[in-house]
């Protein structure tokens, strides 16, 4: 499978002054996908302007035609399986069967905490993923679901007529531990990582590399355990969060040689960051658009 290149917009813009025009110049360059963060806010964008994912991407999905969209990521910090069936239902018929849904554990920023909660531990965040990702694949699989778990319920929960996708949309698990990894075999149509996180501040880029050998192979081993083939997934990495930061966006090269050295580790989608001034993701536009027209075929 050749490499796809996708691209992933951050809902800090309001749609009539730049949000409609970003979805629309992704479709234009070529992007295989464009996602956004299913966030209620996010790192130092936490005092500016943050909207919502469903409903940006229902009005990227009305302008755009044949760009897949997705969430990068949702998790179960702030949302129920019951009531997201339903607007994924919604806007898999709105885009006419262009959406995956990427879905994560979440983690203990300002999500965590924003429905008044204390920020769950480790491994409760472990147990509601597993639960939420089982009963999102019933609901989105089932025209009726009952359901009674240890966090989640549902009572003749009806999704009628179902996703445009079948059986359902599909899902891109985000998972690096023994648990995601296992779900992301069993649930997932792809399999997502952003690196190691341990490595971001003084890993090399050579150490970023290792690791993400060392999680691929964890995934196919999750794969073999029940029967599945690991090359049935595609293989995700959202750029920005390992040793390499920013420095493969500066130019075409030095992109087509990062992309190069994760397709060989078998990776099949690379994402990134659309440039954003003056923040982490920022990146020279000329460059930026040179890499979504000309990478792919430079790559092979």
């Amino acid at each position: 499978m050749s490499l796809r290149l996708s691209t992933v917009i951050l809902p800090y813009v309001r749609w009539h002054e730049g949000g409609r025009a970003a979805w629309q110049r992704a479709e234009q360059l070529g992007f295989h996908a464009a996602y956004t963060y299913d966030h209620l806010s996010w790192r130092s964008f936490r005092d500016g302007p943050w909207f919502g994912a469903v409903p940006t991407l229902t009005a990227a999905a009305s302008a755009t035609d044949h760009l897949r969209l997705g969430t990068l990521v949702t998790s179960p910090n702030f949302r129920h399986p019951v009531t997201l069936a339903k607007e994924l239902i919604s806007l898999d018929d709105v885009s006419g069967g262009r959406l995956t849904l990427g879905v994560g554990a979440g983690g203990t920023g300002f999500d965590a905490t924003a429905l008044g909660q204390d920020p769950w531990t480790p491994r409760e965040r472990a147990d509601r993923f597993a639960e939420f990702v089982r009963l999102l694949d019933r609901l989105l699989s089932e025209d009726s679901v009952s359901y009674e778990g240890d966090f989640y319920s549902a009572h003749e929960a009806r999704n009628i007529p179902g996703c445009v996708q079948r059986p359902r949309l599909p899902f891109a698990v985000a998972a690096t531990g023994p648990r995601g990894l296992k779900l992301a075999a069993r649930y997932g149509q792809a399999w997502v990582t952003t690196g190691d996180p341990r490595l971001y501040e003084t890993g090399t880029p050579e150490q970023s590399v290792q690791a993400l050998r060392g999680q691929t192979e964890k995934l196919a081993d999750a794969c073999a355990a029940i029967g599945r083939n690991v090359t049935d997934l595609d293989k995700v990495l959202l750029t920005g969060f390992t040793p390499d930061r920013a420095r493969p966006l500066e130019s075409l090269d030095a992109f087509v040689d990062f992309a190069g050295r994760h397709a060989e580790l078998g990776f099949t989608e690379i994402v990134i960051h659309w440039p954003i001034p003056e923040s982490d993701f920022a990146a020279d536009e000329k460059v930026f658009e040179r890499i979504a027209m000309e990478a792919t075929a430079q790559l092979g």
